[in-house]
Parts: structure tokens; sequence; C-alpha cells
């Protein structure tokens, strides 16, 4: 499937208790129930997954929803002010402005824990909201990322630098340095999720790469010990890595979403 043309965003000025930011969002009109794409840290909703994710709403003609983070893409903000609060918070906003009815929740990586507090703040305030939760697909999903993959695994040296300048340099295969601030960090322990159970009442899909090195597959295993037995299903991709987005990779997370879409 070849990605459609993309037109220039839309602009959603949200006012959170961390600032207002003018949000970038992409809204296709169709069916539903909708699709609304979470995007993984330092990514945005220009890469291949989202993009594919759009194409095979059009070409279904079903609603669907991609936006970026402040400090990510075509929002404004600056990404080393971000936190997973002022994310969540942007989030929440965009899929209460832009969607009606049942939504399919798809997050990748970081977006896997944006979609996870966001359907427990939809479950929370199903009955005030016009979004209702259908369903979930995680791609490597990363929750409590940067209590467990981050700071956990920082050296004394890394902790050190953060606590005396606020903020390190994490070295990134897919372009320049990541800034890893104190402020994500310890804003980022208001929403950790694995210490407990999640029940969100909807079919919840994950796929993770066996060969995934920034979030290795024994966090997903650790995820679905959180969530009930009943319509979770993890599929480990022998050969997969982080990202997830060979053709068939794609096929893979649009054979999830159309179950959950149309199940």
């Amino acid at each position: 499937m070849t990605p459609s043309a993309d037109l220039p965003p839309d602009f959603i000025d949200v006012r959170t208790s961390h600032g207002e930011r003018r949000i970038a969002v992409r809204r296709r009109e169709g069916r539903g129930p909708g699709l609304v794409w979470l995007g993984g840290f330092k990514s945005d909703m220009l890469g291949t997954k989202a993009r594919e994710l759009d194409a095979y709403a059009a070409s279904h003609g079903r609603a669907c929803i991609r936006f970026d983070y402040s400090g990510h893409g075509e929002s404004s903000g600056d990404f080393k002010d971000g936190t997973i609060g002022a994310w969540l918070e942007e989030s929440l906003a965009v899929i209460e402005a832009c969607c009606d009815g049942p939504q399919v929740l798809i997050g990748s990586s970081m977006g896997g824990w944006m979609a996870l507090l966001a359907a427990r703040a939809m479950t929370a305030q199903k009955a005030k909201s016009r979004a209702k939760l259908k369903g979930l697909v995680l791609i490597a999903p990363a929750p409590d990322f940067t209590e467990d993959l981050m700071w956990a695994r920082f050296t004394p040296q890394m902790r050190e630098e953060i606590a005396r300048n606020g903020v390190w340099y994490r070295p990134s295969d897919y372009g320049d340095p990541y800034p890893i601030t104190k402020r994500l960090i310890e804003e980022g322990r208001n929403h950790l999720l694995l210490d407990g159970m999640l029940d969100f009442g909807c079919p919840i899909r994950i796929l993770q790469g066996v060969q995934d090195e920034d979030v290795p597959w024994q966090h997903a295993f650790k995820l679905t010990h959180c969530l009930p037995s009943d319509d979770v299903v993890l599929t480990l991709v022998q050969d997969g890595d982080h990202r997830l987005s060979r053709p068939q990779d794609i096929a893979r997370i649009l054979a999830a979403v159309t179950e959950l879409a149309e199940g």
C-alpha cells in the first residue's frame, strides 16, 4: 500500500497545565470506528507507519487522526520542554476535539504508553466524552520507558550529568542525539503503569520485534502481566526490530487494526 499525499495540517490551540501549544493535526473524515495514531518519542506523523495507516483509512473510507506532540514535527514548542504529562494532555485534547464515537488507538513505542494512558483517561471519563474506546493496537509499546528503559539503565556518569546540567544527550541511530531532561525523568514518574492492573474493557493487540534494541521484547511481556487475560494478543516478530516498518510489519499492523475496527 502506498501512503497518500499529505495535505498541510490544521492546527489546534491546546491549553494545558503545562502551557499553551499549537498542535498540528491531520484529520481524515470517514466512517467509524475512527483510528487515532499516537507516535513515538521524537517521531512525527509523517513517518512510514503513520502515513500507511492514513492510506489504509483512505482506502477503507474510515476516519483517521494523526498529530504531532509539542516539540515534535509541525507542532509548536521545544522538544526539551516536553514531558509525558504534557504530551498526554495534548493527546487527550486532540481526541476530544477531533473524535466522535468508537475509536481504535494505535500507539508506537512511546505512543504505546500514550495510548494506554489515554485509554485509562477515556475509560474514567466515558460518560462525559464524545470519543469512546473501541480497542488498542500497540507497536513495540514502551510504557514507563523513562524509568525502566532509561533511568534504570543509565550509568552513574549519565545520572550525574542529568543532575548537574538538567539534561543528557542520548545518541540516536535515527538522527541527532535526543535530549533527556531531568524534568522528563522526574515528571514521568507521575504516569507509571506497570506496577498495577490495567483493565479498559476493550481488546488489545500488541506487536513486538524480538530484535528490538530500544524496547526489548521482555518489556512487552511485562505489560501483558498487567492486562486482563481475555482478548489480549501479543505477537512476537522473530526478525523484527524497533521500527516494525517493513511491508510485512505494516501488513501485520493493519491486520490488527482491521480486526479491532471491524470486529
